[in-house]
């Protein structure tokens, strides 16, 4: 018979106390709020960026997403709830409250000025288009000896000076692929 491994921490006993000693002897920032870090995935398609941060409880009036000289910043505040008049301990704090800050630098061809983002269900996302990037021009090269014949001298009569070509035959002119 197979048996499932526990992950969960007990909330009493032995390896609770445990625990309890080690967060207890772990200092931390009791003047302020500390820094969290909300998880990220970035997604590329064709056309665009997408940037999903997760963020439970965070508030739209304490979010805020910058792009400026092509950096990506996400700047945020999620506050501890507590209400007034609670009594009792906790005996297990893992969420995080505070503020975060993630920057990301955005790569070349991106329009920073159509970035979109949207909150739902605690999930924000940012979409970033990319930009139509330019496509390399197209340049005729012609060889020296064929632009001499194909503008022959004149005389200020308009007629053609007589040691000139009469008619111009085969004119080359070469082109070349992506210069």
């Amino acid at each position: 018979m197979w048996y499932a491994r526990v992950t969960t921490t007990p909330l009493f006993g032995p390896q609770w106390e445990l625990n309890r000693l080690f967060d207890d002897a772990t200092p931390r920032n009791q003047a302020g709020p500390i820094e969290w870090t909300p998880a990220v995935n970035i997604r590329e398609t064709d056309t665009a960026l997408t940037f999903a941060v997760e963020l439970p409880g965070v508030k739209l009036e304490n979010l805020a997403v910058t792009a400026d000289d092509g950096v990506l910043t996400i700047h945020g505040q999620k506050s501890e709830e507590r209400k007034e008049g609670e009594e009792g301990r906790y005996h297990l704090v893992e969420r995080s409250y505070g503020s975060f800050t993630r920057r990301f630098q955005l790569p070349q061809g991106v329009d920073a000025d159509k970035i979109e983002a949207d909150v739902a269900d605690g999930m924000l996302e940012v979409r970033i288009p990319k930009a139509a990037l330019p496509q390399p021009k197209q340049i005729r090269i012609h060889s020296v000896a064929d632009a001499r014949v194909r503008a022959p001298q004149a005389l200020g009569t308009g007629e053609p000076r007589k040691d000139s070509p009469k008619k111009v035959v085969g004119v080359k002119h070469m082109e070349t692929a992506g210069v």
